[in-house]
């Protein structure tokens, strides 16, 4: 795959269209994802992707193929889109000055909940049910679903560590959190 990539990316870099549409339709779905995760407004993601893609194709030069092709323009979309957070120049309230109202000056209070015993002790059964959900699974189901969130790998690596093509390990892991989701529902 990564030399399938690579023969796009020099297409590309030779000024082959058809190649840079390859590589476009192959991320975009990704980047837009990610920068909706930090930006929250569909028009807006979809105008950062844009732009995302522009700058990745006006530094395609630049790309080392030391590393993945994805993690070079996952790491533009996110810089970019930290850029653009930053021009908002959202209005923000000091934390240590008073805020003037008609009966009086208020200092802004805070409060943690990040620390209650009630919340803590939630996120632990939650946490408990979920592994209990988990252990539930049928084998090749949990196989996938706990090398991919509780030891973070990559398609990839659980496909040559099952010895399954990456398509069925997505449908492994797609199954999975249907059944979670659903056992959960139950639970709650």
């Amino acid at each position: 795959m990564k030399d399938e990539i690579q023969s796009y990316i020099d297409r590309a870099l030779n000024g082959d269209e058809q190649a840079y549409h390859w590589l476009l339709e192959r991320y975009k779905n990704g980047i837009y994802n990610l920068i909706y995760q930090m930006i929250k407004n569909h028009e807006e993601t979809r105008d950062l992707v844009q732009e995302t893609f522009i700058k990745a194709f006006n530094s395609l030069d630049s790309y080392n193929d030391k590393y993945a092709f994805s993690t070079w323009l996952y790491k533009i979309a996110y810089n970019h889109s930290i850029d653009a957070i930053r021009k908002k120049k959202l209005k923000t309230l000091p934390l240590d000055r008073p805020i003037s109202l008609k009966e009086g000056d208020v200092k802004p209070q805070i409060g943690d909940e990040s620390q209650s015993p009630e919340r803590n002790m939630l996120l632990k059964e939650k946490q408990q049910m979920l592994d209990n959900v988990i252990e539930w699974l049928p084998e090749r189901y949990r196989e996938a679903i706990i090398l991919r969130h509780k030891e973070e790998r990559s398609y990839e690596e659980i496909s040559e560590i099952l010895d399954i093509p990456i398509g069925t390990v997505k449908a492994r892991i797609f199954r999975a959190r249907e059944m979670i989701k659903k056992k959960m529902r139950e639970h709650l």
